[in-house]
């Protein structure tokens, strides 16, 4: 099954000030945390159905998402970026923890819209397996790997809100997907 996302986050100024503000009251009253819930539940849940394609899990990974937050929200630090950016990581590390505990596998809900927009980044000459190929090289890379090919190309996050879930910096989060790109190129010819 295939999920649509929306274009990808965008904050402006007066939002990441609505939040700051938000989150002062939410750590002073935890009632005020249903801000942020309402905000992000539908895409938090999105990000992790998209990798698990099961509903019932990904409800209750979700679910534990929000929970550690509330309850580590007096650790949390704003430092300008969006609150989302901090679930998105947390909602990683539980997947990673998901994956780890119980072996479960790591799905992909694509179109071949998404992995023609790859063939198109590496080689821009129409072939027709190219596609076919394309998809099996994806599934053999590393996790970290298919973790940035679904944030930017199945997902259209910017290199800015990469680093910010991965916690690296812009520059590194295209480095990296740049390399990516490079391994599928690699192994394309």
């Amino acid at each position: 099954m295939y999920m649509s996302f929306p274009s990808p986050y965008h904050i402006s100024k007066d939002q990441l000030r609505q939040e700051e503000r938000m989150l002062i009251a939410a750590k002073k009253d935890r009632e005020q945390f249903r801000y942020f819930y309402e905000r992000y539940h539908e895409p938090i849940f999105r990000f992790v159905y998209q990798r698990l394609d099961d509903k019932d899990t990904a409800a209750d990974v979700t679910a534990q998402v929000f929970l550690k937050a509330m309850v580590n929200l007096q650790k949390f630090e704003y430092r300008g970026l969006p609150f989302g950016s901090w679930l998105y990581r947390i909602a990683k590390n539980e997947l990673n923890r998901l994956f780890r505990q119980q072996k479960a596998a790591y799905t992909l809900n694509i179109e071949l819209s998404d992995i023609q927009e790859i063939v198109d980044e590496i080689d821009p000459d129409p072939v027709e397996d190219r596609l076919e190929k394309v998809i099996a090289i994806i599934d053999s890379l590393e996790d970290k790997d298919i973790e940035l090919i679904t944030m930017r190309f199945f997902e259209k996050r910017s290199f800015r809100q990469i680093g910010e879930i991965l916690e690296i910096t812009e520059n590194n989060a295209k480095v990296r997907t740049y390399r990516t790109l490079d391994k599928i190129k690699q192994q394309l010819h």
